[in-house]
């Protein structure tokens, strides 16, 4: 018998303005060349921006630093290590904002592999496996409560302090030391018909046989997953905290597996794609985007200071021994009747078709009349090469659309030449190994981020959702493919060759040729981009208005900053066998594809011109945008 995953996940933000809790699914492959599943999930604290920040970084640096080991017969080894690495974020971050001293989170990360179940936690958040009707937490509590719990389940109860709440962390992820890990040595053996719910404490609103209650009468994840997050909004919990949950069915490879989609209830995040029934022997995964999306950022530095100067984080007798599920064996919390009456499956509300008026294509700023390009075909330079001479920076031209009227975005002229690219093997980012020399000729990319009128004219003409926003703000919200096809539908406008950019053209383009982690240089400090950290006196729970930046030495705005741009590379999880030639590098079966540049979301060190970034190409993020390339006749 091979066992297989269902997997299924989705938030609810409860009775908070913001969300604070962020999680992630990724598709692997084991040594064998089986599929293999990793879950994680955080629970922000810090308030407001600052634990969204938090968890969405931690998550970020966790799943960074486990896909770059993995596969690997030291799964305990890896979680543990990549839990270190989600807090050392935390606390690089702190180092460049200290604003945010004070911020942190919880997690709990999972490895499916092969029928096993590995895990790793630290705070308060859940894992359970329901069995036969019976639920089993398999994780330690580090909360007081649960170490009070833990006492008297051990026949040593300890008497509660009364200045003390049961929520109270005693471990978590905070950019010091952390007190107390819960990873188990041995995996969590799993059998068909088992069904595991990972889930913040937003899930605490439901009792234990409520949570069976309403898992027995759900026969998919999606159904579970849904039917728990509508009752604990029915609950009407006054300041019911933001609830995530994954829920993961095992099954026989027997047994038809169908993809689930995975949700958001709130409509500033658009509808993710229903995947399609997936083949028997593959399986059934989807990546959940990460919820970057900061919320209530007004005023955060003075709340966050304040914050920090009142929020008092409690480590409690921390050498604590931690609780370790040893073996498969299923001990209920709680069993209860299921009643006759079931309440009707709920229906999500699907986000609304966004209605912009478009306006007229102009410049956004001044740019020449459109003109012709000309010249012979460039062939491939061969190393080794000197850099053409960059001439008439940022002047831009746009090509005319051949029937209707129009005009393409502005595109500026980028010389060959030969750089390198990715890091040193000194360096902690690991998928940028190994550093390798590629040699890129002549092409044309866009001057700006393709803005919101610039893709609405193409989501219309071709009858797709259209973007919401300002007319001049960079787009978001498409897919990849969604980016990829306006690509093609400029080059079928104007009978010019539109692109998205390889990974090596944008990281030669972005770093405006300079030996330099940033295009201005080394200093992170007043970084001229728009970012959460930077100091621009701007909203960073928004984009800005393309080109308000100063442009790189090429002449191109906002390659730092702003939006992240979708690539037309698959992600790789390192540069072995890299095309050096500037080529896009591209697989036939490709789980994930390449973002560059960082956001408004994103801390200074992540806009850097080597970092890279991997997501679902089927999904959509309020922080991903694009920029095209054209090659040259």
């Amino acid at each position: 018998m091979t066992l297989q995953f269902e997997i299924s996940g989705a938030q609810i933000e409860g009775a908070r303005d913001y969300q604070e809790d962020a999680f992630l699914i990724t598709h692997l492959t084991d040594n064998e060349g089986k599929s293999s599943s990793l879950v994680i999930v955080a629970d922000g604290m810090g308030g407001h921006a600052a634990g969204n920040v938090a968890s969405n970084m931690a998550v970020q640096a966790f799943n960074s630093h486990f896909t770059s080991n993995y596969p690997s017969d030291k799964i305990p080894k890896i979680l543990k290590e990549s839990i270190h690495k989600a807090n050392n974020a935390i606390t690089e971050t702190v180092k460049e904002t200290p604003a945010l001293d004070g911020m942190g989170c919880t997690m709990v990360s999972t490895v499916f592999q092969n029928g096993n179940m590995w895990c790793v936690s630290v705070g308060d958040s859940h894992l359970y496996l329901l069995r036969d009707g019976k639920l089993a937490k398999q994780n330690a509590d580090h909360s007081y409560g649960g170490y009070l719990d833990k006492m008297a389940a051990e026949g040593k109860p300890v008497k509660a302090e009364p200045a003390l709440s049961r929520n109270m962390l005693m471990s978590g992820l905070t950019g010091e030391e952390i007190p107390d890990i819960d990873s188990p040595d041995t995996p969590v053996k799993l059998q068909a018909g088992d069904r595991i719910i990972i889930c913040s404490d937003g899930l605490d609103t439901l009792s234990a046989g409520k949570i069976i209650r309403y898992s027995k009468k759900s026969e998919t994840p999606k159904q579970c997953t849904d039917a728990l997050l509508k009752a604990v909004d029915d609950a009407d919990v006054p300041r019911q905290d933001n609830a995530t949950i994954i829920v993961i069915d095992v099954v026989d490879v027997e047994e038809e597996i169908v993809l689930e989609s995975v949700e958001r209830e709130e409509p500033a995040v658009p509808e993710q794609p229903q995947p399609a029934v997936a083949a028997v022997e593959k399986k059934s995964i989807e990546e959940r985007p990460l919820r970057p999306n900061v919320g209530i950022m007004l005023g955060v530095l003075g709340f966050v200071l304040f914050a920090g100067a009142t929020f008092s984080y409690f480590y409690f007798n921390p050498i604590q021994e931690t609780i370790k599920p040893t073996s498969p064996t299923v001990v209920p919390v709680e069993t209860i009747e299921v009643e006759e009456e079931w309440i009707a499956e709920p229906e999500l509300p699907e986000p609304e078709q966004a209605e912009i008026a478009v306006e007229p294509p102009t410049p956004l700023l001044e740019a020449p009349e459109a003109e012709e390009p000309g010249g012979e075909e460039i062939a491939m330079i061969e190393p080794p090469v000197k850099p053409e001479p960059i001439v008439d920076i940022g002047k831009a031209f746009r090509d005319p659309f051949k029937a209707g009227g129009g005009l393409g975005p502005n595109m500026v002229r980028i010389p060959g030449g030969t750089f390198e690219m990715g890091s040193s093997r000194t360096s902690v980012h690991a998928d940028e190994w190994p550093q390798h020399t590629v040699h890129i000729k002549s092409f044309a990319i866009s001057k700006y981020e393709i803005t919101v009128n610039e893709y609405n004219q193409f989501a219309r003409a071709t009858r797709r959702k259209t973007v919401k926003g300002n007319g001049k703000l960079p787009a978001a919200f498409m897919t990849w493919r969604d980016a990829n096809e306006y690509a093609r539908w400029l080059s079928r406008k104007t009978g010019q060759h539109y692109r998205l950019p390889s990974e090596a053209e944008w990281e030669y383009t972005a770093s405006g040729r300079q030996d330099t982690p940033y295009w201005w240089g080394f200093d992170i400090q007043g970084v001229d981009a728009h970012c959460f950290g930077c100091a621009n006196g701007l909203m960073p729970r928004e984009p800005t208005i393309v080109g308000q930046y100063k442009p790189n030495q090429l002449g191109l705005y906002d390659t730092a900053g702003n939006v992240a741009e979708w690539l037309a590379d698959c992600y790789h999880k390192n540069y072995e066998g890299a095309p050096t030639d500037g080529s896009v590098w591209s697989d036939a079966d490709c789980e994930a594809r390449v973002a560059r540049g960082g956001s408004y979301t994103s801390p200074p060190l992540s806009l850097r011109s080597g970092n890279r970034d991997r997501f679902d190409p089927n999904t959509t993020y309020d922080f991903i945008g694009l920029r095209v390339a054209r090659d040259l006749n």
